[in-house]
């Protein structure tokens, strides 16, 4: 475990049996050190609690395949068919509370984005997509107040369909 550390200066030898002569001055860097890397381990053990007890408490979580797509404003030319387009990316998304989470991975901290379930207005299926390596991935869709539609897809049909209801 101490070889993780590396001390610059500082001869190492396994059985422990040469003697090293520390200055007052090194040794106190090497507990100022010590501290902080107590202190970052604390922090980052609670904010892996945090993050254990929202997945926990969480209703709905998971990796899925989102893109966003706005409605079009009045006035503005029909939005395009881009079934075609290719620009899927995964994101983990997490149902906890009422808000819906997206996070780039699973192990991120916070949210890229998030939206309140009192401003999502229409859930539902959308057609399959069929990849290039002949994945078939079953989609849906959720649209906001705002017009802002997350189209969703999963290449489990049973996590589409959980989602959708």
């Amino acid at each position: 475990m101490l070889r993780m550390f590396s001390l610059r200066g500082l001869p190492w030898t396994p059985d422990g049996q040469q003697k090293v002569q520390v200055t007052v001055a090194e040794l106190e860097s090497l507990r100022s050190e010590l501290v902080e890397v107590e202190e970052r381990e604390a922090y980052l053990k609670a904010q892996l609690e945090h993050v254990d007890e929202i997945l926990r408490t969480a209703r709905l979580s998971g990796y899925l395949y989102i893109r966003s797509r706005w409605a079009a404003l009045p006035g503005e030319p029909a939005v395009i068919d881009d079934i075609d387009i290719d620009d899927w990316l995964p994101r983990f998304v997490v149902l906890h509370g009422q808000c819906l989470f997206f996070y780039l991975l699973s192990t991120d901290l916070s949210p890229q984005d998030s939206t309140l379930l009192a401003d999502v207005v229409e859930v539902g299926s959308l057609p399959e997509v069929r990849r290039e390596d002949d994945e078939i991935r079953y989609s849906f869709y959720v649209l906001t107040r705002q017009g802002l539609r997350f189209e969703c897809s999963s290449a489990s049909k049973l996590q589409s369909q959980l989602c959708c209801t």
